[in-house]
């Protein structure tokens, strides 16, 4: 691991050179570390797929003591080998209407619409990270049947709730966005509410599960088409 100064009042620790599930777990379980070691100090903590940026107050502390804190904490760390995340199930309606690029994917995989839906909605999915907008969630891994290479010309609006695969991720899209990423149904439910506590229904360490559901309950539940 490695320690570096980030910004006037803040750390990025970097946990490996390469995201895998045992380094997310680690940058889980340092989260969990420093919020009880830096206490009030502590204004954020940024985790991603293998770094973890660290911002504290410099009207409470200075960078010296941080670094010492953060260190010291980091040598607790254990082989993290258990997810302390939560189990999130979210619907999506599977369908060429909802999903513009699911026959070309199922056709370029050489499966059926409905074999690209089981596998995508049988796998688990880890929330390595989120960006590049809130409560954009990058989920991986994609079986390796289904992963599909981001388009070679993004469109300029991919619709809120669209769910996704590029190369071996998956993902929601929050809200309406440019995006290249290959859309194959949509999620009803809201990825990010600033107004809702929390303001986002999965955070980087949890599991995500898709479940299929069909037009009737999707609309039901809010969804748009």
């Amino acid at each position: 691991m490695k320690v570096s100064v980030a910004g006037e009042n803040s750390f990025i620790i970097y946990f490996a050179e390469q995201a895998s599930k045992n380094v997310s777990l680690q940058v889980q379980q340092a989260c969990v570390l420093l919020k009880e070691s830096l206490g009030s100090v502590l204004i954020d903590l940024v985790p991603s797929y293998a770094s973890l940026l660290v911002i504290y107050n410099p009207m409470q502390t200075d960078g010296f003591h941080v670094r010492h804190i953060i260190n010291s904490s980091l040598s607790n760390l254990s082989d993290a080998n258990e997810n302390s995340g939560k189990v999130v199930t979210l619907p999506v309606y599977y369908s060429a209407e909802s999903g513009a690029d699911l026959v070309d994917l199922a056709k370029r995989a050489n499966l059926t619409t409905d074999e690209v839906i089981d596998i995508h909605q049988q796998g688990e999915y880890l929330v390595y990270a989120i960006g590049f907008a809130p409560g954009f969630a990058y989920l991986g891994e994609v079986d390796e049947r289904i992963a599909a290479p981001r388009l070679s010309s993004p469109r300029l609006k991919v619709p809120k709730g669209a769910v996704a695969i590029a190369d071996r991720q998956t993902a929601i899209y929050p809200a309406e966005s440019p995006g290249g990423w290959n859309l194959i149904g949509s999620c009803p439910i809201a990825m990010f509410d600033p107004k809702a506590n929390p303001t986002m229904p999965v955070e980087v360490g949890d599991i995500v599960k898709f479940k299929a559901i069909d037009r009737e309950q999707y609309l039901a539940l809010g969804g748009e088409l």
